[in-house]
């Protein structure tokens, strides 16, 4: 775990709370994708301007590569039975274990021993308990007819993170328009504000589109229940990085253009395999658990795209490291004032670097 400090890194979390008012969480999302507000910080100076998402075209540079996370989140909570005594369960797949078998968290827990066996959509999907984990969780192994992702889409619902609590009239804007690979709990939420069009309108300007896979994890909505944050413990999360995006990023770098990432699940992808090859990239798939904060020296990432986090979470910690802790939390604290909305459905921010020449 990346855990890189300098002498004058503060790393205590009250450092990085701030008052943020319960109505600005934002509960649903916009019509328009691209019509979310967008804070621009200068990485540099902390300069910040107000503009709307659909304005990043501007910031963005001939030459530049944006790098998105491709990962689809699975409709992963599952409503069902006890076929013994008909109580209602509650089943959120984590990750695939093998096969057909599944890590969930399972509520009420108490009631699902090894050989319980739930029933889902009237048993168009069973599921029979393996095993039981050491943090309360349950496999489970998946008993049906056809195909498993097809009977997931039909019975399944997106597992909004726990501080939404409106219903999602449309699925699909929980996904980003360039999702793909199946295997999320969560949302990569910068992506959220991308259409087809305006990732034309880049495209046409020169900037390259590079993708990444991370499947987030519901770890991260695990907020930090220590003081010093040297001692978080992060959640691991798997990750691929295709030839093609790490070839695309060297050679930007090396032509002297920008690597803006789109969230922090992009961001933490592209420093683990910068990281782990001498700041180079690579084609590269594995688990990482890389924990970002002030005192870190990033290896591949220039600028970032994302979206407004929670008060003392590892991700105002992240956001930070790339800036300054004092940079972010006067832009936090203007856009509360400014009334922006907030979390996964909520505005955006760019942080924004210098821009560099470029070399034919």
């Amino acid at each position: 775990m990346t855990k890189l400090t300098t002498p004058n890194t503060t790393l205590n979390i009250q450092d990085y709370d701030f008052d943020l008012p319960e109505e600005l969480i934002a509960q649903t999302p916009l019509l328009d994708r691209t019509s979310s507000r967008l804070l621009v910080m200068n990485k540099e100076t902390g300069q910040t301007s107000h503009r709307h998402f659909r304005d990043i075209i501007d910031y963005l540079h001939k030459g530049d590569t944006l790098v998105l996370n491709d990962t689809r989140v699975l409709p992963a909570r599952l409503m069902g039975v006890k076929e013994d005594t008909g109580a209602n369960i509650e089943l959120l797949l984590l990750k695939q274990v093998e096969d057909d078998v599944w890590e969930t968290l399972t509520k009420p827990a108490k009631k699902v021993k090894v050989g319980t066996v739930v029933s889902f959509g009237d048993g168009l999907l069973r599921a029979e308990c393996t095993g039981i984990l050491d943090h309360g969780g349950r496999h489970f192994k998946m008993i049906y007819d056809g195909i498993f992702y097809e009977i997931l889409d039909q019975l399944g619902e997106m597992p909004l993170p726990p501080y939404i609590r409106e219903k999602l009239e449309d699925q699909d804007r929980y996904q980003t328009v360039f999702a793909k690979e199946r295997g999320s709990a969560a949302a990569p939420t910068a992506g959220l504000h991308f259409t087809d069009e305006l990732l034309e309108q880049i495209r046409d300007k020169g900037v390259n589109i590079a993708f990444i896979t991370l499947h987030v994890g519901l770890g991260t909505f695990r907020p930090v229940s220590v003081d010093s944050i040297e001692d978080h413990e992060m959640h691991s999360e798997f990750y691929r990085i295709p030839k093609e995006t790490a070839d695309m990023i060297n050679k930007t770098k090396q032509n002297g253009g920008r690597i803006v990432s789109v969230g922090t699940t992009s961001t933490r992808t592209l420093e683990s395999v910068a990281q782990k090859f001498d700041g180079k990239l690579q084609e590269d798939s594995g688990w990482t658990d890389i924990f970002i904060f002030p005192g870190y020296e990033f290896k591949a990432v220039d600028g970032l795209i994302t979206n407004f986090h929670l008060p003392k979470s590892t991700l105002v910690m992240l956001v930070s490291a790339l800036s300054s802790r004092d940079y972010i939390l006067n832009a936090y604290n203007q856009a509360v004032d400014e009334r922006y909305r907030f979390f996964s459905f909520g505005d955006a921010m760019f942080i924004e670097p210098q821009k560099k020449e470029t070399h034919p």
